[in-house]
């Protein structure tokens, strides 16, 4: 079987400090992993891994291997500028540029290089209609982002990422912050996601996890405990001390 990710003996290093040890574990295309573990457990040092964020931390190293479409991401030659535009991240906070609605979405075509209007257009249009928002802002695109409801922004924020056509997603307590409203309408997001991209989400929230995910990744200590199917790890998990923090006994 072709897997999309696949990562090998991954551990990560701040200073001495091993952040995260020894992880593997493989994605397939156009499914959603879910990492869940307590605060501190290494899922956001992960998820920086897959597309090198963490390269800008001073004093940080990595052993093992990442590859996507079987190609090493830690290559000595592998362009991490092309690791960003192929692996999008949405964060936890929603963070959309101090710009309009539409030069949010634009900004990241015009630096890659695009410059017809048409096209521009287009692919502003669609990522926002992916995102379920073209309705309620297509006639206020010229007004700043930073005017939209905080679930508005956090969808910008995806149409932004998608805009310059990913083919990863990773997502870091992207709902958090959110409304249940807001909540249900990422989570509905996801799923219709799902079927053009492969999604990788951090989520403290054990019923996010549960309904937005095929794959689920319990992580404690910096260790990947275990991953299975997220049915079998909600209903039938192999190890304990998965079932003992999806019922709550600690985290």
């Amino acid at each position: 079987m072709e897997y999309k990710i696949s990562v090998e003996d991954l551990s990560f290093y701040y200073g001495n400090t091993e952040a995260i040890k020894n992880i593997s574990l493989k994605v397939k295309s156009n499914t959603v992993l879910a990492l869940i573990g307590p605060s501190g457990c290494g899922k956001s040092t992960f998820l920086r891994c897959i597309n090198r964020m963490n390269d800008i931390i001073p004093e940080t190293k990595v052993k093992g291997d990442i590859k996507i479409d079987n190609e090493s991401i830690y290559a000595p030659k592998y362009d991490v500028i092309d690791l960003r535009k192929q692996v999008g991240m949405v964060f936890q906070k929603s963070n959309p540029f101090p710009k309009s609605i539409y030069d949010n979405i634009a900004y990241g075509l015009k630096i890659n290089g695009i410059k017809n209007r048409y096209e521009i257009d287009t692919t502003v249009k669609t990522s926002l209609e992916k995102t379920g928002l073209w309705d309620e802002v297509k006639n206020r695109l010229n007004e700043s982002a930073l005017s939209l409801s905080g679930g508005q922004q956090q969808r910008l924020c995806i149409a932004r990422t998608i805009a310059v056509q990913p083919d990863i997603i990773l997502m870091d307590e992207p709902a958090s912050a959110l409304d249940p409203i807001s909540t249900q309408k990422i989570e509905e997001l996801i799923h219709e996601l799902k079927s053009e991209y492969t999604i990788i989400i951090v989520t403290h929230n054990m019923q996010q996890a549960a309904r937005v995910s095929d794959e689920t990744a319990f992580f404690y200590m910096g260790s990947l405990v275990e991953m299975n199917s997220t049915e079998v790890i909600f209903t039938n998990p192999g190890r304990e001390m998965t079932e003992n923090y999806i019922i709550g006994k600690f985290g």
